[in-house]
C-alpha cells in the first residue's frame, strides 16, 4: 500500500508527519519511507543512518552521429521540447529540455539518432531503527523530477506500506508521487493560504480518484476555518496537531517527537484498517 504525505504549499509539515508516521506503523507492521521529495529529499535527517547502497538513475539521451545526418530538420520538428535544433544543416542538442521521449531517433530517416543514456540522479537507501529508508536525488540542474520520482517509487516493495514523502504543492511532481497513491494524507495549517493551496491540493487528488484523510498542523482553536471547509467536503480530518513549540524545537534539530508519534495513533489505526480491507 503506497500513502503519499502531500500539501498544497512547502512548510505546513508534510516531512514532519512522514518521519513520525514511519516511525510509528514500523512498530506494528513491515513499512518503508520513501523520500519523493528528490529536488531536496531530508527525511533521512532524523535518523542518520549511513547510506548503505546507492544506484544511478539513467534514461535514454539521443546521440547523434553529423556523419549520417543530412539537415533535414524532422527531429527539430517532432521535438515537442525544442531540445534539437538545426542550423545550417546541422543538429544542435541541449540536453537539459530533452525529456528522453525518443521520438528523434524513431523518425530520423537515416538512423544518425541512436539511443545513449545519461544519469538522470541517484537512489540511495539507508536502514533507520527497524524500516528502511529510499531516497530519490534529482541530478543537479535535470528538470526531470517527475521521472525520478516514477523511479523510485518503483523501488517500494508491494509487501510492505510504502510512507511516501511527496513533493509539496501541485505541480508535475506533485502528480507523479499522486498518481502512485492508495491513499493520500494532506497536511495543511490553519491559514488562509494554508486553506487556499489545500483546495487545489485536493482537487488534483479528485481527478486522480485518490482518496483523501486531512491533517491539521500547528492547529489553533480560534483559526478553524480548515474544519470548516473539510466538513463542506466531507474529508475526513485524521488528526489535530496543536502548535508547539516543543515539536518545532525537536524538528528544527532533527529530532522526532515521541508525543507526536503517540498522537498519529489514529492514522496509524486508520492505516490498520485499510490495510486489513485491502
Amino acid at each position: 500500500m503506497n500513502i503519499v504525505i502531500a500539501s498544497g504549499k512547502g512548510g505546513t509539515g508534510k516531512t514532519l508527519l512522514a518521519t513520525h508516521l514511519a516511525q510509528g506503523v514500523s512498530e506494528i507492521r513491515k513499512v518503508e519511507l520513501l523520500d519523493c521529495d528528490v529536488e531536496e529529499p531530508n527525511s533521512h535527517l532524523f535518523f542518520n543512518p549511513e547510506v548503505l547502497h546507492m544506484e544511478a538513475v539513467k534514461i535514454l539521451s539521443p546521440e547523434i552521429n553529423s556523419q549520417h545526418c543530412i539537415g533535414c530538420n524532422i527531429c527539430s520538428e517532432r521535438c515537442e521540447f525544442n531540445a534539437l535544433s538545426v542550423v545550417n544543416k546541422q543538429v544542435i542538442f541541449f540536453p537539459e529540455l530533452c525529456h528522453s521521449c525518443g521520438g528523434c531517433i524513431i523518425f530520423c530517416p537515416t538512423d544518425a539518432i541512436t539511443k545513449g543514456d545519461k544519469i538522470l540522479g541517484k537512489i540511495e537507501y539507508r536502514e533507520a531503527d527497524n524500516f528502511e529508508i529510499i531516497s530519490g536525488r534529482l541530478e543537479i540542474g535535470s528538470a526531470l523530477a517527475p521521472e525520478m520520482i516514477e523511479k523510485t517509487i518503483e523501488k517500494a516493495n508491494k509487501n510492505k506500506i510504502s510512507i511516501i514523502d511527496s513533493p509539496p504543492g501541485t505541480s508535475c511532481s506533485a502528480i507523479a508521487a499522486l498518481s502512485n497513491a492508495d491513499f493520500s494524507i494532506m497536511v495543511t495549517e490553519p491559514t488562509p493560504y494554508g486553506l487556499h493551496d489545500l483546495k487545489k491540493a485536493v482537487l488534483v487528488a479528485k481527478k486522480l480518484e485518490v482518496h483523501v484523510g486531512v491533517v491539521i498542523n500547528k492547529y489553533q482553536d480560534d483559526k478553524d476555518i480548515i474544519t470548516q471547509y473539510c466538513q463542506e467536503e466531507n474529508l475526513p480530518i485524521l488528526i489535530k496537531i496543536p502548535y508547539s513549540k516543543d515539536i518545532a524545537e525537536k524538528y528544527a534539530n532533527g529530532k522526532l517527537s515521541i508525543n507526536l508519534t503517540h498522537e498519529l495513533r489514529p492514522i496509524m489505526d486508520e492505516i490498520e484498517r485499510m490495510v486489513e480491507n485491502e
